[in-house]
């Protein structure tokens, strides 16, 4: 009895898994709207947009949901996520999850530079290393929501800091990052915007 009880409960439990994830089929259709600012495999033509090729799915998925419910301001993306369902959202986050992200590079002297800060924080001032939450080629951590980072736009990173900064952005967990990035320098922010983007 107890055998069969416990295959019934593994079977509900993988249904109710299967259900909750998204279609990557279904999500390149409707993915169709979002190429325009993302580009159509999500790495995005513009550096004033994100690219989304290989995010984490979890955290693609709690964006699109602030962004529906205005919890993270952006006109545009308020637009653009208004219709979408929670299954429209788990598709979109399931396509741009399986796409790989082009690379980005930088010179010898920035990276040196860089992995200073990025590795090792400032002590002094009080920064933790960013490794910390984005592991040490920036890969994020898909369970606790926090995003990849490495390959994306040097442009994009700087303006999310800058916001992060100035608390314009404010959709972070326990407000780490605003907390972080309050005592980050126009130099740091510079300097960490470029050295992120090309790890891979």
């Amino acid at each position: 009895m107890n055998k069969l009880l416990m295959t019934l409960i593994a079977a509900l439990a993988f249904s109710g898994l299967a259900q909750a994830q998204g279609d990557i089929e279904a999500g390149k259709t409707k993915a169709v709207a979002c190429t325009a600012c993302h580009g159509a495999d999500g790495n995005s033509p513009s550096n004033l947009y994100p690219k989304l090729a290989g995010q984490h799915a979890s955290y693609l998925e709690k964006q699109l949901q602030q962004f529906k419910s205005g919890e993270r301001e952006n006109a545009i993306m308020l637009g653009m996520s208004a219709a979408l369902s929670e299954q429209d959202i788990k598709d979109l986050a399931a396509y741009y999850r399986a796409q790989t992200t082009t690379p980005e590079t930088i010179a010898a002297e920035i990276a040196e530079a860089g992995q200073k800060l990025y590795m090792g924080g400032s002590p002094q001032r009080k920064i933790p290393a960013c490794t910390a939450c984005h592991g040490p080629r920036g890969n994020g951590l898909a369970l606790a929501k926090f995003p990849k980072i490495s390959s994306q736009h040097p442009a994009y990173l700087k303006a999310q800091l800058e916001n992060f900064r100035s608390k314009a952005r404010n959709n972070d967990q326990n407000s780490m990052m605003t907390d972080i990035a309050g005592k980050l320098t126009d130099a740091d922010i510079e300097l960490l915007s470029h050295y992120i983007s090309a790890l891979h």
